[in-house]
């Protein structure tokens, strides 16, 4: 006898927060009821209790009159790797912004370079996530995200020395293994354990 009522923590193969249930296994995804609910709310322009559940009534049998296709983004929510990757940008920006800022005021002229690394995970998803991490980082901005050889292109404002160079790239690496540990499946998750590739390998000529 099949199960009447399904959860996504028990079946790997339902959206993250959703469930199933009935014959037909209808899927309802409670992120997307919640914010239909926030949309109804809005329209009414009143935050009551009656608004709010005839909200949740009316998303409910919004979802089961027109079902969505299933389409699997490949994003896992990892309670504790939000809590690493959030703690890790704030302490990068503030450290970034503080070196910048003396890079700007007290230092010498650097050298600027645009670098090629190469990343473990393919998916276009943590490709655009680990980039947008990057980029919010002070002193280095992504430029392009080469989705055919998995390889982001970084700008970097300190390039003086090769040390520097290999600095910037163990950094993205550590973005997107943080990156991959908060949102990312268990099959991309051991691909972040492993080593990282040769920068050569994935841009087509020798890193600079």
């Amino acid at each position: 006898m099949k199960r009447v009522l399904g959860f996504s923590f028990r079946n790997a193969d339902l959206p993250p927060l959703s469930f199933e249930f009935g014959r037909r296994r209808r899927v309802l995804d409670l992120p997307l009821i919640i914010w239909l609910t926030v949309i109804w709310v809005l329209l009414w322009s009143t935050l009551t209790w009656a608004n709010v559940l005839t909200g949740l009534v009316v998303s409910v049998v919004v979802c089961l009159a027109f079902p969505l296709p299933r389409v699997d983004l490949g994003l896992r929510l990892h309670p504790w790797g939000i809590v690493c990757l959030a703690g890790y940008l704030f302490h990068d920006m503030y450290t970034s912004g503080v070196k910048v800022a003396r890079q700007i005021f007290f230092g010498l002229p650097h050298r600027a370079a645009v670098i090629g690394v190469p990343l473990r995970c393919r998916s276009d998803l943590m490709l655009a996530a680990t980039a947008v991490a990057v980029s919010n980082v002070p002193g280095g901005s992504i430029i392009e995200v080469r989705r055919a050889t998995a390889t982001v292109f970084l700008h970097v404002l300190d390039a003086d020395r090769p040390e520097e160079l290999e600095a910037a790239r163990r950094k993205v690496w550590r973005m997107e293994e943080l990156t991959v540990r908060a949102f990312g499946t268990r099959d991309e998750i051991a691909r972040v354990a492993e080593p990282p590739p040769p920068p050569q390998l994935a841009a087509g000529r020798p890193a600079p």
